[in-house]
């Protein structure tokens, strides 16, 4: 039975908003789903950033992650090593990636380039479930997660804006949008 990664990062940002290329990722959370969304196994780690490691009063309202948080977790390095190694168990059985939106991928992307990180994904298909949730429903826009699960008559379950809630949220999603 194939299954699927489910992706969700959370990054440094202020009120502003900040470029994608001045973001860092400081927490990965990653869920192995079944096609009908029944979860296999999960990843979360908080990440370290290098280039702003104190984070905005902003980003701890929004995520809910602590300074200590940041302070006690390993830098980018060090943590994709571990979510490669826990990945890799899976690799045989992923029919392929998915997160809510496009932002993950492209900063997944841009962590790679910047730190010269090797990974089991560039080999594996991405697909934008918000964009495939929107045109499974026939939307002009795209939704929010939690306006998307509100409308296939779910309730957003955890804390929002936190890595591995996000990523199992949107997993629930994942059946609707793939036609199991």
């Amino acid at each position: 039975m194939p299954h699927w990664l489910v992706i969700d990062l959370e990054a440094t940002t202020d009120d502003g908003g900040w470029p994608l290329e001045e973001m860092e990722v400081i927490e990965i959370g990653a869920s192995i789903v079944t096609r009908a969304g029944r979860e296999i196994d999960h990843f979360q780690r908080f990440i370290r950033p290098q280039r702003r490691p104190l984070l905005t009063a902003f980003c701890r309202q929004l995520t809910h992650i602590t300074q200590a948080n940041i302070d006690h977790a390993s830098p980018t390095k060090h943590v994709w090593g571990q979510f490669e190694r826990w990945l890799g168990q899976h690799l045989p059985k992923l029919e392929g990636w998915a997160s809510w939106g496009d932002y993950d991928r492209k900063q997944l992307e841009q962590e790679w380039q910047q730190k010269q990180l090797n990974s089991a994904l560039e080999h594996l298909p991405h697909t934008n479930l918000k964009q495939l949730f929107a045109n499974a429903r026939q939307l002009k826009h795209p939704l929010g997660l939690n306006s998307a699960l509100q409308l296939a008559g779910m309730q957003f379950s955890g804390q929002q804006h936190r890595a591995l809630e996000d990523a199992r949220n949107t997993a629930r999603l994942l059946p609707l949008v793939l036609r199991v």
